[in-house]
């Protein structure tokens, strides 16, 4: 049942016009196996590699089921960690953008009563870590007896990291009449057995993997000395002169010493590993999306929940010592169709991990030479040239599905008795604006914030100096973030 278009399943205007806006026009082979079978409510078990589209072939049919309407959560989804967490709340909320679906992420290191306010609010979606939803469920601040969708997305990882049991207790706290969908690149024996536990006859997608590893990714090893690693990674680099560059290390300092050793030959630089607070991690994270810099130092931390389409290298400064990570790692290039290269530097130690590697991925990694002085020597102005101009990000999904929405801030919220229908009610009255122009509305105790679609919210900030909301004059600005 292979579709070859979105317009070819049922979906509403609102979700049809996010994917048009965020140019999803083909669907992936996972999306055409699953968002059938999803929107038929039916349990699902995935396996699927990294990189295939599988965060929009749930997300896709969960925000065309949600009810609006309903202001306790209808869907949990569990990561195994935070980046991945909230890039998923990201796609959500882009699916579901003009269909004002409320999504939030909850994880660890972020203040438990910022996370408690905000699921106050109407939400939709809950995309979190196992041991803050749990944490949320013990203090009885997510509440879950509307809950009608349990996705776990890298059911592998929950495994690797040790949060099985807590995926298990948290599943027994969820209402028996949902509906589990659960993605894994493969399928372990422990997440088999949680499968047939708590899921009713799942239906079991495979999408094979090779197409995945093969045909957009150019894989080669290189062979060389520990010590000569770092001369190697700069004569790579300006002979592949990449548009954008991840370079994964095995450990922190490691991540550390190659970024300095970067930054002090002015490559346009940044590093991310868990070692660092979570507010850089997300702003490191954020900034390599937005192009503000053309390589990233990463620990493997970085090989999940980097969802960016022009990523068109690789390197592996350490082989992985995982034959799983080499997949997440290597995935993160020739995503969307585009073509990618994934080099990785082997010491003559690591044959093997190469060989482990090279069984699970079904093919021998061509080996090539290091490139000659002579190829360096005349790589070097035109690397010189694109390491100073700034990078081109071409499909940034979020910037394009925002290009047209303004974020309102208002000096009240619950303190003033304010609720979304008082919002709604004064800004549909506007002339040249309707309701289907109002998005998300988020209501704290002292503020509130109102998304404006359809570039619309010049318009609206105008009439509002004037306009009371509920009899009340609050001060309203666009809103910084």
């Amino acid at each position: 049942m292979s579709k070859n278009s979105f317009e070819d399943y049922h979906l509403s205007d609102e979700i049809k016009r996010a994917l048009a806006v965020l140019k999803y026009e083909t669907p992936t082979a996972v999306q055409s196996k699953v968002i059938p079978l999803a929107t038929e409510n039916k349990d699902l078990v995935v396996k699927s590699q990294t990189g295939s589209g599988k965060t929009a072939s749930f997300g896709i049919p969960i925000c065309e089921m949600i009810e609006w309407e309903e202001k306790k959560p209808q869907v949990l989804i569990l990561t195994p960690t935070r980046e991945l967490a909230v890039q998923v709340r990201e796609d959500i909320t882009n699916i579901g953008r003009f269909k004002r679906i409320k999504a939030m992420a909850v994880y660890g290191k972020e203040p438990f009563a910022k996370q408690k306010e905000e699921l106050k609010q109407k939400t939709h979606v809950v995309v979190g870590t196992p041991g803050r939803v749990m944490d949320h469920i013990e203090r009885e601040t997510l509440v879950l007896d509307q809950i009608k969708y349990l996705i776990i997305d890298e059911a592998d990882e929950m495994l690797n990291m040790g949060f099985i049991d807590e995926v298990e207790a948290i599943i027994q706290e969820l209402p028996s009449n949902r509906v589990t969908m659960v993605f894994s690149a493969t399928m372990p024996k422990d997440v088999e057995n949680l499968c047939h536990k708590y899921m009713k006859n799942p239906n079991n997608i495979e999408i094979a993997s090779t197409g995945i590893t093969t045909t957009t990714i150019e894989h080669f090893l290189l062979e060389v000395k520990d010590e000569e690693k770092i001369t190697l990674l700069k004569d790579v680099t300006v002979v592949e002169n990449p548009e954008s560059c991840i370079i994964f290390c095995r450990t922190k300092d490691r991540v550390d010493t190659v970024f300095t050793e970067l930054e002090q030959s002015n490559y346009s630089c940044e590093r991310l590993h868990g070692g660092l607070e979570q507010e850089v991690r997300f702003a490191v994270m954020d900034g390599f999306k937005m192009g503000n810099f053309r390589y990233l130092v990463a620990t493997d931390v970085a090989a999940r929940g980097i969802d960016i389409d022009n990523v068109t290298l690789i390197i592996n400064y350490d082989v992985p010592m995982e034959k799983e990570s080499y997949v997440h790692r290597t995935g993160r290039t020739g995503r969307a169709g585009n073509k990618g290269k994934a080099i990785t530097f082997a010491t003559p130690y690591e044959g093997k991990f190469i060989r482990a590697i090279e069984g699970y991925i079904g093919f021998e990694i061509p080996k090539i030479e290091a490139p000659k002085q002579q190829e360096v020597a005349a790589g070097k102005a035109a690397f010189e040239e694109k390491l100073h101009g700034r990078r081109v990000v071409k499909n940034n999904k979020t910037a394009r599905i925002n290009q047209d929405i303004m974020k309102l801030h208002f000096s009240g919220g619950k303190n003033k008795k304010l609720r979304a229908v008082d919002f709604v009610g004064t800004i549909a009255k506007i002339p040249g604006v309707a309701a289907d122009d109002i998005g998300i509305i988020t209501i704290l105790d002292n503020l509130s914030y109102v998304d404006i679609l359809n570039g619309k919210g010049s318009l609206v900030l105008q009439a509002l100096e004037k306009t009371p909301i509920k009899g009340k004059k609050l001060k309203v600005s666009k809103a910084i973030k």
